[in-house]
């Protein structure tokens, strides 16, 4: 059984800062089938359509026909322990760092036999584990074995917390707390065990609403001013706690219906830009290289950065045009931070929900996502250690179909379908 994790202690600051040694994270191209589903959190292994064997490690053609006729599926992950060691000594400047660590042999009841890192709850062979994937500090996907029935601390194992980026004991930013969402996002990190929660608010001479009052009275949560259009107050903000934020959750944004013909002018969009796509550029800038210093900063360093983004990124809506359109520049911005983020180990995870249940979604028709339900998706993503989360069942049919046919769904949408 885990231990529950102890609060650690404060940092000398006599000490250096450790810098990040990243895990080996050579992998050839065929093998990042296995990370790109590892990012969304499935574990899927290499399926021949010809004879139906499951293989690994990943190869152009099937080792039993030679088919060519590979696919990623889904795999369940049950099998069976043939053995286990522990690592007291290694070479690699990353798990030198993080000794002992626990290594198995796994046989797949699909067939293959893989080498897993082992959760600590796992017992000695044989036994009957469960394998899945998660993306190491490299952004690559590694392979655990887990026990197939955990302790309900079973997330502070130190070798799968090295996988994640779970809030207990963290220190986050919740850019804007005066939306229902913000102040879901906020009590579920709050609920999770972060440490200290900044909760960024634009205006502040506007009368605070209800909801904000009542997350400002939990003892965890400490309200800042953070306008993202204004560049100065960023980088205030930066300099103040910038060298503390463990996790930086940016949800502020500005979203109007309609799309090109429907409003004269350019204000509308001006505003939607101004805060989803360079919104997100100021915090990145001012923000993203205190993250990438303190990465190795301890059990609790800095190691995520969540964007709220939209699954109207991945095609435009054209009654949500305009909001659509920053969205997508808001995506292919956080893909270059995510690239940045990679050397020092810093996960950035992007979140692409439907429409969400709130002001401006009033006249859009069920289903739609409950704010609470979003924020619940935000921290098992934190604590999963995944890299994208499509959460509720619009975002999951709309992802489904984009990624069959993005034409024919750009064709639907337009038809209003």
């Amino acid at each position: 059984m885990t231990m529950p994790m102890m609060r650690p202690p404060r940092k000398n600051p006599v000490l250096r800062t450790r810098q990040m040694n990243l895990p080996p994270g050579a992998r050839g191209r065929v093998a990042l089938g296995l990370t790109a589903a590892a990012a969304e959190g499935r574990f899927e292994l290499q399926t021949c359509e010809d004879c139906g064997t499951v293989q690994y490690p990943p190869r152009e053609v099937c080792h039993k026909c030679l088919s060519a006729a590979l696919r990623w599926r889904a795999q369940s992950g049950e099998g069976e322990l043939l053995g286990s060691t522990t690592l007291h000594h290694s070479n690699d400047l990353f798990f030198r760092e993080r000794l002992p660590w626990r290594l198995g042999l796994v046989h797949l009841d699909a067939g293959p036999t893989l080498m897993v890192h082992l959760h600590g709850e796992v017992g000695e062979a044989p036994t009957r584990v469960r394998v899945g994937a998660r993306l190491d500090r490299a952004g690559q996907a590694v392979l655990i074995g887990f026990p197939n029935e955990g302790s309900a601390h079973m997330a502070d194992d130190k070798m799968l917390r090295e996988m994640t980026s779970d809030p207990k004991f963290r220190k986050a930013l919740v850019t804007d707390g005066k939306t229902e969402t913000g102040q879901a996002i906020v009590r579920a990190l709050v609920k999770a065990g972060a440490d200290i929660v900044w909760v960024g608010h634009a205006e502040p001479w506007k009368k605070m609403g209800d909801g904000l009052d009542d997350i400002s009275a939990l003892p965890q949560v400490t309200l800042v001013p953070l306008d993202l259009t204004n560049g100065r107050q960023v980088t205030e903000l930066a300099g103040s706690i910038g060298g503390k934020v463990d996790i930086v959750i940016n949800n502020a944004e500005v979203h109007r219906t309609f799309g090109i013909g429907a409003r004269r002018g350019t204000d509308v969009a001006k505003a939607e830009m101004d805060i989803n796509y360079f919104g997100l550029l100021r915090l990145a800038q001012e923000f993203g290289p205190a993250l990438k210093g303190r990465s190795a900063d301890g059990a609790t360093g800095a190691t995520a950065w969540v964007n709220l983004l939209s699954i109207y990124a991945l095609s435009n809506f054209p009654p949500h045009g305009t909001f659509s359109a920053s969205k997508a520049a808001a995506h292919s911005l956080a893909q270059c931070l995510r690239a940045e983020m990679r050397p020092a180990g810093i996960r950035v995870i992007n979140v692409f929900p439907g429409p969400i249940d709130d002001e401006w979604n009033q006249h859009t028709p069920p289903p739609k996502l409950a704010p609470t339900a979003l924020a619940n998706a935000i921290v098992k993503a934190l604590r999963d250690g995944v890299e994208d989360v499509y959460p509720g069942d619009v975002a999951q049919e709309w992802l489904e179909r984009w990624r069959d046919n993005p034409k024919v769904l750009e064709r639907e949408l337009a038809a209003g379908g």
